[in-house]
């Protein structure tokens, strides 16, 4: 027995020291080395209570790249978030329902979901709550049509985008006809332009006879207007006027800075172009048709985008000071000294451009125009960057060509309040001509349109309540 108890003893201790061996072996299930990722900052942000309504994206910042397991089960206010996309940077991006007004929100992430390269997963649950603010009443002043435009426009940030075509040059529905012609729709929002204003009334231009646009109102569609605004060329010439020669900085000697001088010839100039716009824009007002209104689009140009980056057009050549007084001129010119209520102010954003915003009273929607940007990465975060810049404005693409599609924009997370590609001038100058049958198109082929015309977030003329 004594024997038997001595040999058990050896074998126990055999046993014993073979354990750190066994735990140290291969194939044992010893965690991988490095650390789980750590939430650095969100947007909205934890606590933030002062969150803009319609935003749809919700941005995620670790301190690493991630991954998630798989079907993770990321709740919003206890639906789930079904749109995710980890990207670099360590960032997290989830598209969600447009955030409600005056809401409390929870957004949660189970423990486990988020994993590291190195295979480490959040070990605790993530949390992150903020609220919305009150909604943002309409701008005061507005005609009843006007105000029932905004207010349905507003209705629709997140769950719906109008498509919208550009007039051939001027003063036609030439485009809308051509995506009618070959698709069978017509796109819910036609843009008229007051290029031409120094000639008008010639036989060739009259803004005075409004018909086409009466009729693409009364037809049911959304109006739109912009203005590329001709100044006296370096001639000096009173009939050296286009926008060719007129518009752009070194084509000009027109100086913006004069904004400040009334007695100067710019000034001068400047009231007496805006007067007479006015008169043409009066005519849509007293047929009770609400304008988008776009005006001194994409002044910045490509300053602050680079060095030595430089505007693009007169307005803007004198810098952010002299552009938003100009811009502020002509707001309450029109507005209050002409009333001219039917107006929707679209401010054009060119990224870099923060401090040339003419102020939240002045303005009621941005615009953003993206031309060859066939990825989704940067028109999404540039859409995400205009909701939280300019919080309570709706954003829109105002201008587009040669852009990924609606459906790609739409499912990366830009979900643009309308969207317009620019005109193609050899396709649709002529309605009659061979070239309209093509569908080729320098900014939007046909094929471009069928993608965006397939989705049921995609708003025609035809899908659009009586905005009368």
């Amino acid at each position: 027995m004594i024997r038997k108890i001595i040999l058990w003893g050896v074998v126990c201790l055999l046993l014993i020291s073979l354990l750190p061996a066994i735990s140290c072996s291969e194939g044992a299930d010893e965690p991988p080395a490095g650390n789980p990722p750590q939430l650095l900052a969100s947007v909205p942000s934890d606590g933030e209570n002062d969150v803009a309504e319609g935003i749809t994206g919700i941005t995620l910042r670790f301190n690493m790249n991630v991954t998630l397991v798989p079907s993770p089960k990321i709740t919003l206010n206890g639906q789930q978030v079904t749109n995710l996309q980890p990207g670099l940077n360590g960032e997290l991006k989830m598209t969600v329902q447009p955030l409600q007004a005056a809401t409390d929100y929870t957004l949660l992430i189970p423990a486990h979901t988020v994993k590291s390269p190195t295979g480490h997963f959040n070990a605790l649950e993530i949390r992150i709550t903020f609220k919305t603010r009150m909604p943002v009443p309409p701008r005061e002043g507005l005609s009843p049509q006007a105000e029932k435009l905004l207010l349905f426009l507003r209705q629709q940030e997140g769950k719906a985008t109008l498509s919208g075509t550009m007039a051939n040059v001027n003063w036609n529905i030439n485009e809308a006809e051509w995506v009618h012609h070959h698709t069978g729709k017509w796109p819910a929002l036609n843009c008229f332009d007051y290029v031409h204003l120094q000639s008008s009334p010639a036989n060739w231009i009259d803004y005075g006879k409004t018909t086409v646009v009466e009729e693409w109102w009364n037809s049911g569609g959304v109006v739109s207007a912009s203005w590329h605004w001709n100044v006296p060329a370096n001639s000096g010439e009173e009939d050296a006027y286009s926008f060719y020669w007129g518009s752009m900085p070194e084509q000009t000697r027109f100086d913006i800075k004069k904004v400040d001088d009334p007695a100067s010839e710019e000034y001068k100039r400047m009231i007496a172009d805006i007067d007479k716009l006015s008169g043409y824009l009066k005519l849509l007002r007293d047929r009770n048709i609400p304008v988008l209104w776009r005006p001194l689009h994409e002044a910045a140009g490509n300053i602050g985008a680079y060095p030595n980056g430089e505007a693009w057009f007169w307005w803007g050549a004198g810098g952010a000071e002299p552009f938003k007084k100009l811009w502020r001129l002509m707001f309450d010119r029109m507005t209050n000294h002409h009333g001219l209520d039917n107006l929707l102010w679209i401010w054009t954003s060119q990224m870099t451009d923060a401090d040339w915003y003419p102020g939240d009273e002045y303005v009621d929607m941005v615009g953003r125009d993206i031309y060859n940007e066939s990825g989704t990465v940067k028109m999404n975060n540039e859409f995400a960057a205009l909701q939280q810049r300019y919080p309570g404005k709706p954003v829109t693409l105002s201008e587009c060509g040669n852009v990924a599609t609606i459906s790609a924009q739409w499912n990366a997370g830009a979900r643009w309040l309308w969207f317009m590609p620019w005109y193609d001038y050899e396709r649709t100058l002529n309605p009659g001509s061979e070239a309209f049958l093509l569908e080729a198109h320098e900014h939007a082929p046909i094929s471009w349109w069928e993608d965006a015309l397939a989705q049921p977030y995609v708003l025609t003329r035809d899908d659009l309540p009586d905005l009368k």
